[in-house]
C-alpha cells in the first residue's frame, strides 16, 4: 500500500525524483506542510472509456494520514465532535476515520480515486480551519 503521513515530524521523499513516494497518485507532505496529491494516470477501458487506474486489478488504494495537535485533550475531543458527524459525499470511494489520542486528532483517508481523495482532504482542512478559528475566538473550553 502507498502510505504518506503528514504530521509534525513527517517528511516526504521519493525514489522517483518527484518529491513524494511512489510517484503519481500518492499523497505526501510537501515543503511547508501542505499536502500534495497527484492525479492518478488513466488507461482506456472497455469501449475506449477512461478507467481510473485505482480501479484496475492490482492497483493499491491511496492512503493519507494527518495528525493535528491541539493544546489540550479537551480541545482535540471538541474538534473530533465537530468534524466527525460530517459524512463523506463519496462514501463508497473515500473512507475517512477520525480518532483522538491525548491532544492529537488523527485522520486517515483511504480512497480509490486520487481526485476524490484530494477533494475530501481539502474540504476537511477547510472545516478544521473553521473549528480552530472558532475555538480561538471563544477562548479555552470549560471542562465538562
Amino acid at each position: 500500500m502507498r502510505d504518506a503521513d503528514a504530521d509534525a515530524g513527517g517528511t516526504a521523499g521519493g525514489a522517483d525524483g518527484h518529491g513524494y513516494p511512489g510517484g503519481g497518485g500518492t499523497a505526501a507532505a510537501v515543503a511547508g506542510g501542505a499536502p500534495h496529491v497527484a492525479r492518478a494516470p488513466h488507461a482506456p477501458g472497455p469501449g475506449g472509456d477512461a478507467v481510473p487506474a485505482a480501479r484496475r486489478p492490482g492497483i493499491q488504494p491511496h492512503i493519507f494520514a494527518l495528525s493535528v495537535p491541539f493544546p489540550t485533550p479537551l480541545e482535540a475531543e471538541i474538534a473530533h465532535g465537530s468534524l466527525a458527524p460530517d459524512a463523506e459525499p463519496h462514501q463508497r470511494a473515500v473512507g475517512k476515520d477520525l480518532t483522538v489520542s491525548g491532544c492529537i486528532l488523527a485522520v486517515r483517508w483511504k480512497a480509490e480515486d486520487s481526485r476524490l481523495l484530494r477533494i475530501s482532504i481539502i474540504n476537511f482542512l477547510d472545516q478544521l480551519s473553521l473549528v480552530v478559528r472558532t475555538m480561538q475566538r471563544f477562548g479555552p473550553p470549560v471542562s465538562r
